[in-house]
């Protein structure tokens, strides 16, 4: 933390996080701690606007703001923005993101006596972590680091605390008119096959080998993705399972459910979320939903595991070379993705454990 300053109490508070998806996500508890348990906090919180929905059911106190950065490009666009937000009378500062645009804003912020505190993202531990997850403890999780940057501020927070989502005012015609009514007796599944990075995506005809499991069980599963490619992908294996005429059902919502908060909106509705290391673990987690996520080239002890998501629900194997990168970005050594041969069974019957 830095800048000149008065030692007062905060109570207008700005928080930066830009990106990733998944990452935003992973904020939404920590606010909601926040929020909970510092009523007379006013919280804004500064991300990117298609993320906008994923901050819509946090306490009254904290306000959301999008920005599309297409409008503020280069130094002079995040001058501008920056004149823009310092009308907010912020008394502190909290950069979740610490990336260049981030930067240039906290210093400004700094540079006007505006308290300010930074994620420590614990860079030189991940790169520690990588290759020698099997031996290596277990790194804080994001939102312990998130929480510390408030606690830095003296903004006290318990992560404790479970979060409980306002979905009482919602409307869900639209996931009605796409998912249907579910019944009292009806478990719904949610599959979300696909991630950032291909490292991160467990082979996509062995999913559908576990889609076609769980529906044969006779689950409602519905498949979660988006763009045209993963569109086109989960149209086919809801098409050929149709064509099988088996007794289950699948649904694909790719680009039907008209954005982020209807999906958001049905992923409460499920009985159990199937995703990779990727924001629909996030998201789904936040809901109190169950999910059970794989891991390849990227590992849970890296942090970055869904919200309250217990050990046992994340698969992966345990190989040597695991995790070769803390992101999944980085190609694999080998070329073969070993990380990821998992049988479709394996997956299939702990989903079908979980559910029962």
């Amino acid at each position: 933390m830095f800048g000149s300053h008065k030692d007062h109490t905060i109570k207008r508070l700005l928080v930066m996080r830009f990106s990733a998806m998944g990452d935003a996500a992973m904020t939404v508890p920590v606010l909601h701690a926040l929020a909970t348990q510092h009523p007379d906090l006013r919280i804004t919180m500064l991300t990117r606007t298609r993320f906008v929905p994923l901050f819509e059911w946090l306490p009254a106190n904290v306000q959301v703001e999008g920005i599309d950065f297409t409008k503020y490009e280069g130094i002079i666009g995040l001058s501008r923005l920056y004149n823009r937000l310092k009308k907010g009378n912020f008394d502190a500062v909290a950069d979740l993101h610490d990336v260049l645009r981030s930067k240039f804003l906290r210093t400004r912020f700094a540079m006007g006596g505006t308290r300010v505190a930074t994620i420590d993202k614990g860079r030189k531990e991940k790169k520690e972590l990588i290759g020698h997850g099997l031996e290596h403890a277990p790194l804080p999780p994001m939102r312990e680091r998130y929480a510390e940057v408030f606690r830095s501020l003296h903004l006290d927070i318990d992560l404790a605390q479970p979060v409980r989502l306002n979905l009482r005012n919602e409307s869900f015609t639209t996931v009605r008119n796409v998912a249907g009514h579910k019944g009292e007796t009806e478990r719904w599944v949610g599959v979300a096959p696909f991630a950032a990075h291909p490292q991160k995506i467990y082979p996509l005809h062995r999913m559908q080998q576990v889609v076609n499991q769980l529906a044969d069980a006779g689950y409602k599963v519905f498949l979660f993705g988006a763009g045209d490619k993963e569109a086109t992908t989960l149209t086919c294996w809801e098409r050929d399972y149709k064509k099988a005429a088996q007794p289950g059902s699948v649904v694909s919502v790719c680009g039907k459910l008209h954005g982020l908060k209807n999906e958001m909106l049905l992923m409460s509705r499920l009985d159990l979320m199937i995703s990779m290391d990727s924001a629909n673990m996030h998201i789904a987690s936040i809901f109190g939903i169950p999910v059970l996520s794989i891991w390849g080239a990227t590992h849970p002890k890296a942090g970055f595991s869904g919200y309250q998501q217990k050990p046992e629900s994340e698969i992966g194997l345990d190989l040597p070379c695991r995790p070769c990168s803390i992101y999944g970005k980085t190609p694999c050594r080998f070329g073969d993705l070993r990380c990821m041969d998992i049988a479709a069974d394996t997956i299939a019957q702990k989903a079908l454990k979980m559910i029962q």
